[in-house]
């Protein structure tokens, strides 16, 4: 049964305008000989080089000075190898030391596409049938770095979309190292990894059972200094590269989303934050809480992980654990089913599962709910984002691969009370790439990481061949009625 779908007239494209002020490492050897460079300058020439710097960049970023003096202290450790008295080295030489450890990077570059949409938690001042929501967005730049970026704006009561003003400055945001781990948790996390016992256990067996960061650098170190195998150093690193996934970032409360960037920060994340799927999550008490499950990619291994937040300025990070914590495309649902959590989740990269769990990080025991079913999806399917509550029953936004690594979206339904349970599927895909969608850094791609309903229609955004994004709204009467049927 054909589903009628309205595109919306409305283009998110990557802007390369957009930059970060980014930590630059050039290296212990060359950077040292260029502090030396630096420090030999006389007070006019460093005063003349940072007054040019400033005056160059200051317009670009807000806070600059404060950006450079961050980066300089990334050097502090090597400058007191070298030998220098840190004290006697001058406001200005760190300034100007800071700005040659800095270097822009463009966001979206290359791409601004795989969006995800959420209801705002403000939603004062609006009209009838108005509704102030958060579109997030994959953005990508030089290399293929993925970062994630925010748009805020109101639907109207035509589902017409109206952005906010996009600032101009763009703002990284402070990193708030996990105070606190368990060490069972991290334990059974590193047995998960196929971090060998005999190479962990000289570094846990004198940790508390709950330890701070420096207490496990502290044992690190301790090892180091006694020698160390080549296999025991790669289980350290690896150790080292898990715990460094645990943390908080928090965003200066006078900077607007649009210039806020979640981008990558632990070693897991050093070559992307994918595709993130956010949903805003009724807890027990009934508080709103939003959370976003994305893939972490160091160019090796993929890190499913969870990120909440409050108020869209903190936000903690966390990796997903348990022997199903892996692959791509976990979802969230947005409260629990029959007291427990509940995901979806492509765990073998070809089928949808469903997993439930007492914790939102732990995912063990999947549960095949749908495989490959006709031509367009025959590849694989998975989930377009969290599963959104009807009345009829949980609808869930799909993604098929067909013919020629083609990317369609489709729907099904499920059970309210037992999600294994298909009431219903759409057997032709809801949205295709039209002809002139087709072209882009990924050609025949649509593609969702979440929806939502509003005024009876599903608001729909969707990236356009891995380039931009749109987005489409379909009725939900005749989309319920197609998947019932």
């Amino acid at each position: 049964m054909h589903v009628t779908v309205q595109r919306k007239d409305v283009k998110f494209l990557p802007d390369n305008s957009r930059v970060v002020a980014r930590f630059f490492n050039n290296g212990e050897k060359r950077t040292s000989e260029l502090i030396k460079r630096v420090i030999s300058l006389d007070e006019a020439g460093v005063d003349r080089e940072l007054d040019h710097t400033l005056r160059e960049f200051a317009g670009r970023h807000r806070n600059i000075s404060k950006i450079f003096l961050r980066h300089f202290e990334n050097h502090r450790s090597l400058i007191e190898e070298m030998n220098l008295d840190v004290g006697s080295i001058s406001q200005e030489e760190k300034l100007l030391i800071g700005s040659y450890a800095t270097m822009e990077y463009s966001i979206e570059s290359a791409a601004m596409f795989n969006p995800s949409i959420i209801e705002d938690f403000d939603q004062s001042f609006l009209a009838k049938g108005e509704k102030r929501v958060i579109i997030s967005f994959r953005a990508t730049g030089e290399g293929h770095l993925s970062s994630i970026v925010f748009r805020r704006g109101i639907l109207d009561a035509n589902n017409d979309f109206h952005p906010n003003k996009i600032r101009n400055h763009i703002d990284m945001a402070t990193i708030v190292q996990k105070k606190s781990y368990d060490k069972g948790r991290f334990v059974q996390k590193m047995h998960e990894m196929e971090i060998s016992h005999q190479y962990s256990s000289a570094i846990m067996s004198d940790l508390p059972d709950h330890f701070d960061y420096n207490d496990l650098k502290s044992s690190v170190n301790r090892v180091l200094a006694n020698g160390i195998s080549t296999d025991k150093r790669l289980a350290l690193e690896e150790m080292t590269w898990l715990v460094d996934s645990y943390y908080d970032v928090k965003f200066s409360l006078d900077s607007d989303i649009s210039e806020r960037v979640i981008f990558p920060i632990s070693p897991s994340e050093s070559r992307g934050i994918e595709d993130a799927r956010f949903v805003r999550f009724t807890e027990d008490d009934g508080s709103i809480k939003v959370y976003a499950t994305y893939t972490a990619y160091d160019g090796h291994t993929i890190l499913p992980k969870l990120l909440s937040t409050e108020d869209f300025n903190t936000f903690r990070i966390m990796p997903m654990h348990g022997k199903a914590a892996q692959n791509k495309n976990f979802a969230l649902f947005p409260k629990k089913i029959n007291g427990k959590y509940a995901v979806l989740a492509r765990v073998d990269g070809v089928n949808n599962y469903l997993m439930y769990s007492d914790r939102n990080t732990l995912w063990n025991d999947p549960i095949k709910i749908q495989e490959p079913k006709y031509p367009w999806e025959f590849t694989q399917i998975g989930n377009c984002g969290a599963p959104l509550w009807t009345e009829e029953g949980w609808l869930v936004i799909t993604h098929g691969v067909g013919q020629m690594r083609r990317y369609c979206i489709g729907a099904s339904l499920f059970d309210l009370d037992d999600p294994t349970k298909e009431i219903g599927r759409l057997s032709q895909p809801l949205l295709s790439p039209l002809e002139e969608e087709r072209e882009g850094y990924v050609p025949n791609v649509v593609y969702s990481c979440g929806s939502l309903i509003n005024n009876g229609s599903l608001v729909l955004p969707y990236a356009v061949s891995d380039y931009s994004s749109s987005y489409a709204t379909v009725a939900m009467d005749e989309l319920l009625h197609a998947l019932r049927k």
